[in-house]
């Protein structure tokens, strides 16, 4: 018999998936959030389950438990911890983990490809097309590769994860990849509730785009959000839609958990997420709402203002416009122009600022770090013009 103790994410319940494939019945998979796998470690090796072999997928034990499990193994007892997380590398000193963050290929591992390998090569699974594929599906998304590689089936297997209980979604799954399909496929009835799903979740972020708070902390521009849901769509969108923000905080206030995504291959967020009992990824991580986290992250912009988004309907205030791109920061008109031989001037209530740019977007985002300026609207860039300038150059 087997335990396996995994993540409760969709890389989590991949990984209950794939050890279902190779032990049937044999297996019992419960899946815990990353505060609750430590109790169920223990409790599993206090009960002394040495007929039972333990595997943990996708999450990383504390000290004390790390001491159990090899007091377990030298005792006689099976156990095995797979996972992929920089956070979890130290754990390799022991015989009985495997922690490997990067393929051989370069590309990042996930949880459930390392364990689909790791049965593979013990001989306890044969490999086929739709499992390689659902496998891969997982790694990109949790990786979130499916974002540069445009691989919308990875995006909608995991909003589908969420649409059903676990339960539902593991019989789903094992259904399709025992059958005698060799291609992954969404029926009928999932495309149509993933095309409602999706919907939802564009009006959501949508709202949420006009609830981010920018604050400095520590040596990082961070911006925070409050949010329950769609964590990964909304830490990359806003990524996207704030670019100068080092990284992105969705708090949780409720759980006590704090969610940390960046796009950024200059920012850590697993070192930011350990600062505050937590760990991940490089650009994908979480952490503990602790009393340090609270007074940083909720309480120091209780009384802030959101940014404002950059107006996106302009036809002639356009972004890299060499005669000028105005924006606006409370009561303050930042202008940026280009002037040959110098570089991008930037200019605050027409005063010129002493440091020229070379590129228009480093200028850009000086200022909406400094300033939290925002592109402004074609009337109010009119309006300036009028009154300041004729042409810049």
């Amino acid at each position: 018999m087997y335990q396996l103790l995994s993540h409760n994410d969709l890389d989590g319940v991949g990984c209950g998936i794939v050890a279902k494939l190779a032990f049937g019945d044999k297996v019992n998979a419960i899946y815990n959030s990353i505060a609750g796998l430590n109790y169920q470690v223990e409790a599993f090796i206090e009960a002394g389950n040495m007929e039972e072999k333990l595997i943990i997928t996708d999450l990383s034990v504390n000290q004390d438990n790390e001491k159990r499990i090899s007091e377990f193994v030298a005792a006689g007892g099976q156990a095995v911890l797979i996972d992929h997380h920089k956070s979890a590398v130290h754990l390799n000193e022991h015989n009985w983990a495997e922690v490997t963050v990067v393929q051989e290929d370069g590309k990042q591992t996930s949880a459930t490809s390392l364990l689909y390998k790791y049965l593979i090569d013990k001989e306890l699974l044969q490999p086929s097309p739709i499992v390689d594929e659902f496998v891969e599906l997982v790694r990109q998304y949790d990786t979130w590769e499916w974002d540069a590689n445009q691989n919308f089936t990875a995006k909608r297997l995991n909003d589908l994860f969420f649409m059903f209980p676990q339960i539902d979604f593991e019989e789903k799954m094992l259904k399709k990849l025992t059958g005698d399909q060799t291609k992954f496929y969404f029926d009928d009835i999932e495309i149509k509730l993933l095309e409602v799903e999706e919907s939802r979740v564009e009006r959501y972020i949508k709202r949420k785009k006009r609830e981010v708070y920018q604050a400095k902390i520590g040596e990082h521009i961070a911006g925070i959000v409050h949010a329950e849901s769609y964590h990964s769509e909304l830490g990359n969108e806003l990524s996207k839609e704030f670019p100068h923000l080092d990284y992105i905080a969705i708090m949780m206030v409720g759980g006590k958990r704090i969610s940390l995504r960046t796009i950024h291959d200059s920012v850590d967020v697993s070192a930011i997420a350990a600062k505050y009992d937590g760990g991940g990824h490089q650009k994908a991580s979480g952490c503990n709402m602790t009393d340090k986290a609270f007074k940083l992250f909720v309480e120091a912009t209780f009384y802030a203002e959101p940014l404002r988004r950059d107006a996106f309907k302009n036809r002639y205030n356009l972004k890299e416009t060499k005669q000028g791109v105005l924006y606006k920061a409370g009561n303050d008109y930042v202008f940026i122009y280009y002037k040959e031989g110098t570089g991008w001037i930037t200019e605050i209530n027409q005063k010129i600022q002493s440091q020229p740019y070379a590129d228009f977007y480093e200028a850009e985002r000086t200022i909406k770090r400094k300033l939290q300026a925002a592109l402004a609207r074609d009337d109010d860039y009119i309006s300036y013009l009028t009154k300041h300038y004729s042409v810049k150059g």
